[in-house]
């Protein structure tokens, strides 16, 4: 994948089918000590600790359309090749923890991509579930919650075109605002 945007969203995808109530994404740019950090945590249903020892098989993937699971392969693929790796936490019935690592300077690093259209996606797709952003670069930061927004339209669902466009504007001015 060309952006860890990307990443980001297939590694949501995998936690709103495990049954998440709830995804938070983490990125923190570590300049100081030259790391990207990205986490994905979800409510999920979990895995058991077999599950996560398969789970970086590509051949292994709970879908029934298709016989192989690239996601994480491919993320933890890309975290190694940039002096890094993935990290995965999980407890059945818990929910579980995707956490990749990459030399920020890296010369092969990905860059992050679009990140208001991934949080576009995740929203739009799945307007009752929520989603918790957060950006660290340094001193700056950057935060969406759709609780937040949830609490705040009252019953205009976050599907609605205008909240859409809400969210979308409000994550790349986010995003611009950081440098990224």
């Amino acid at each position: 994948m060309r952006e860890l945007s990307m990443h980001i969203l297939d590694i949501a995808q995998n936690s709103i089918a495990a049954g998440a109530r709830l995804v938070q994404i983490d990125v923190v740019e570590d300049v100081a000590n030259d790391m990207m950090t990205i986490s994905v945590t979800d409510d999920g249903r979990g895995m058991s600790e077999e599950v996560v020892q398969r789970v970086g098989d590509p051949f292994v993937t709970s879908r029934t359309t298709r016989r192989v699971g690239l996601g994480i392969p491919l993320l933890a693929a890309a975290a190694e090749r940039c002096g890094g790796g993935v990290e995965i936490v999980s407890k059945q019935n818990v929910g579980s923890k995707v956490t990749a690592q990459f030399q920020l300077s890296h010369i092969d690093r990905a860059p992050l991509g679009n990140m208001a259209e991934t949080l576009l996606v995740l929203v739009a797709c799945n307007p009752d579930l929520d989603f918790v952003y957060n950006h660290l670069r340094g001193d700056s930061s950057f935060h969406l919650d759709t609780r937040e927004i949830r609490s705040e339209l009252g019953s205009i669902p976050l599907s609605h075109p205008e909240v859409v466009a809400f969210i979308r504007d409000f994550v790349a001015e986010g995003e611009r605002t950081m440098g990224a």
